[in-house]
């Protein structure tokens, strides 16, 4: 038996595929009104067949079937222990679908002991020997035990882990105000995008007297927008997510607080030099900063007299203006870039 997934709304397309491919067999589609899966009833040698088939997402070759019960899942630990004997580490993944008395987060944590404690491997959540997909659907749970290699993994020993460089960078951010319903949105954008890098901090800084009503409507945007992706990021993540701390403060007084020694202030501004311009001297004083202070305006710039205070203004785009919400993004995927080239030149692909 093996497990498919697809895309939602694709379940009937690649089921026809699958009958092409290796036969009529038994096909349920959407078990238990579930989108984006099929239960296969087949023998799992047919499984290469399947994988030549791009409408299909993944395949789990299932071990064992049971009732969707912690205990009946449980019971099966000795069974999946004889797949991953040999292993040097192993690890559990589930997905739960439906309403139950257990959490996936149950299943990780009493199967991954029992498991442990049969076969002596430890857990190792990005880099397996050997994965175990617990597939919970609705009152049946489907467990299959694949090579830590056949996953598609989204972190290597090879990448940079852009968490080390993300999480030293301070987002010094002028709001964006005048039109409330804009400021809402754009807030909601910036949020986003902070709570998406993981930055160390995010601080709203206006530069004079503001509207506190329009202020507010930003900062809510803001909120919503942190709090839009960070349950994404809880959802997705197999590790613990941190949420940005989101300040506010006089944008003169950030600088001068943010001006220490081993802190590197950027300001983004057209006026400033191309990035491969000073992308040497950048990454020398990133590497070995305690703090990457980066300031970008909104729809004014940073005040010129703040220049003098900066280590790089930068031109991340010649002869293009980025939109406000658009500054962290480009501006850390840059800085990202030329990070990794350096570490790349210098044959280290370890952390700063």
């Amino acid at each position: 038996m093996l497990l498919v997934k697809t895309l939602r709304e694709m379940e009937y397309v690649a089921a026809s595929h699958i009958k092409d491919a290796i036969g009529d067999v038994e096909i349920e589609i959407r078990p238990s009104g579930f989108l984006g899966l099929l239960i296969v009833h087949c023998d799992e040698s047919l499984k290469e067949k399947l994988e030549e088939i791009p409408e299909i997402e993944t395949i789990i070759p299932v071990l064992v079937e049971c009732e969707a019960k912690l205990d009946e899942i449980l019971s099966k630990a000795e069974v999946v222990a004889e797949k991953v004997k040999g292993a040097r580490t192993f690890a559990i993944r589930t997905k739960r679908r439906g309403t139950h008395d257990f959490t996936s987060l149950d299943v990780n944590l009493d199967l991954g002991d029992r498991i442990r404690e049969l076969t002596g491997c430890e857990v190792d959540l990005n880099f397996p020997d050997k994965a175990v997909y617990v597939e919970i659907i609705g009152k049946r749970a489907f467990i299959g035990v694949i090579d830590g290699s056949e996953e598609r993994k989204k972190y290597t020993p090879e990448k940079v882990d852009s968490r080390k460089l993300f999480g030293k960078i301070s987002f010094v951010q002028m709001p964006y105000l005048e039109d409330t319903k804009a400021a809402l949105e754009i807030g909601e954008r910036i949020g986003r995008a902070a709570q998406a890098f993981e930055i160390k901090e995010l601080i709203i800084a206006p530069h004079d007297y503001v509207n506190a009503f329009e202020l507010e409507y930003f900062i809510k945007g803001v909120r919503r927008g942190q709090i839009a992706r960070y349950k994404i990021q809880e959802r997705a993540y197999a590790r613990e997510v941190r949420k940005v701390p989101v300040f506010v403060r006089d944008l003169y007084q950030t600088a001068r607080d943010k001006r220490r020694k081993r802190n590197v202030l950027i300001i983004t501004d057209p006026t400033g030099r191309q990035i491969s311009d000073v992308k040497e001297e950048l990454v020398r004083r990133i590497r070995f900063a305690d703090e990457v202070v980066i300031f970008a305006g909104s729809r004014v710039g940073i005040p010129k007299g703040l220049f003098r205070l900066a280590d790089f203004v930068i031109d991340l785009a010649p002869y293009i203006t980025f939109a406000t919400e658009q500054t962290i993004p480009v501006t850390l995927s840059a800085l990202l870039t030329v990070y990794e080239e350096d570490e790349e030149a210098r044959g280290v692909i370890k952390s700063l």
